[in-house]
């Protein structure tokens, strides 16, 4: 009996927590609040009339230029300029201990002359048996090895002469004359020096006036420089300019060339500008800055410098979507000018952007660029 209590007990108290449970209702969880837009300021892109000017890296280099090198071995003789003279085409440079080149040119002479010598007589006796065989005078053979020799007399002269011209252009280059008008350098080599053929360079001769300067350009920018050199130059045209820190050459240059083919590894091809140098202000080897006129029209897209966010190298800006919420979106920028900077890709005009508080931004943000409201005056 005791057990049948003890179950039915032991039921109740099971049935009592059974309904307990069912009759607590539990809280319904709370929602997440949204979370508040970013007050932010922001600007509607316009195009603007921007006239400023696209710098690139620039070397200046000589139109021409050469490097003066000993054709001869031998001792210098004699130097017939002062350094850094301007001189003109033939104008002698050089002179190379030419005894040895001499005394060879004298013993070719002679070579050719004996040669010459032996041909007059392989050609008498050719004849003379020529006229012997007419009258049956002389063997078949005889006039044959008379033809054979007068045909190699022939041969000989030819040699000797080719000889001659070999030894008197050695002669020649003891003697070294300018091979354009320029400006020739210091020279590397003193009255006495030894001088080794196709090894030793003399000096450096280059011309001066005009001068060219070399740059890098983008292909991307390649059909615009292709067609400022199709145009020409006009008059008073200083669309090219160069520049030293902060002074600028008081020459305006043009397009003289544009290579050939683009640079694989680097995507840029190399543009040649070319400036008269009277005054002789510019010299191969300076660094400077090229300066090429920009004129946009009233399409340019300026935007304020600190609407721009740099990430490993590329620049972003904030464009303001549907709902209020912003996109990053990838820019390529142009000239900075003042406070503000060119935008040559990624933005068009009428297009709104955050101008102010893009570092609190990140892609899908919402955004309020409500201006806060100002407290009412109390009475």
């Amino acid at each position: 009996m005791s057990t049948i209590r003890s179950i039915t007990y032991k039921l109740g108290i099971a049935a009592g927590i059974l309904l307990t449970a069912c009759g607590t209702k539990q809280p319904a969880p709370q929602q997440a609040a949204a979370p508040a837009a970013v007050p932010v300021v922001t600007d509607t892109v316009e195009p603007v009339n921007a006239v400023y000017h696209d710098e690139y890296p620039g070397t200046v280099v000589a139109l021409n230029q050469v490097d003066i090198r000993a054709q001869v071995s031998g001792y210098i003789t004699g130097i017939f300029f002062k350094d850094g003279d301007k001189v003109q085409k033939g104008q002698k440079l050089y002179s190379i201990d030419a005894q040895i080149y001499n005394a060879n040119y004298q013993q070719a002479i002679a070579n050719l002359q004996v040669q010459e010598t032996n041909l007059l007589k392989a050609q008498r006796d050719a004849d003379r048996y020529h006229e012997l065989d007419k009258n049956d005078a002389i063997a078949k053979q005889q006039v044959d090895y008379a033809d054979a020799a007068l045909a190699a007399a022939k041969k000989q002269v030819e040699a000797s002469k080719a000889a001659l011209n070999s030894v008197k252009s050695t002669l020649s280059f003891a003697t070294i004359y300018a091979p354009f008008s320029g400006t020739i350098g210091i020279s590397q080599v003193k009255e006495g020096t030894a001088v080794v053929a196709g090894q030793t360079i003399l000096n450096v001769l280059s011309t001066d006036n005009p001068i060219a300067v070399d740059f890098a350009v983008n292909q991307k920018e390649l059909y615009r420089f292709t067609q400022m050199q199709q145009q020409g130059r006009t008059v008073g045209d200083s669309t090219f300019t160069i520049a030293f820190g902060n002074d600028i050459y008081p020459e305006s240059g043009s397009i003289a060339l544009i290579d050939r083919a683009v640079d694989q590894q680097t995507g840029t091809i190399k543009t040649r500008l070319q400036f008269p140098n009277n005054k002789s202000l510019l010299k191969p080897g300076m660094s400077t800055l090229v300066r090429v006129l920009n004129k946009t029209g009233n399409n340019a897209v300026l935007i304020p410098y600190k609407a721009v966010v740099e990430q490993l190298g590329e620049f972003f800006v904030y464009v303001v979507g549907d709902s209020s919420k912003v996109n990053q979106r990838k820019v390529t920028l142009g000239k900075q000018i003042g406070t503000g900077v060119v935008i040559s890709a990624g933005l068009q005009a009428g297009e709104k952007i955050v101008v102010q508080g893009v570092q609190n931004l990140r892609e899908g943000v919402q955004i309020n660029d409500a201006p806060p409201q100002q407290p009412a005056n109390k009475q």
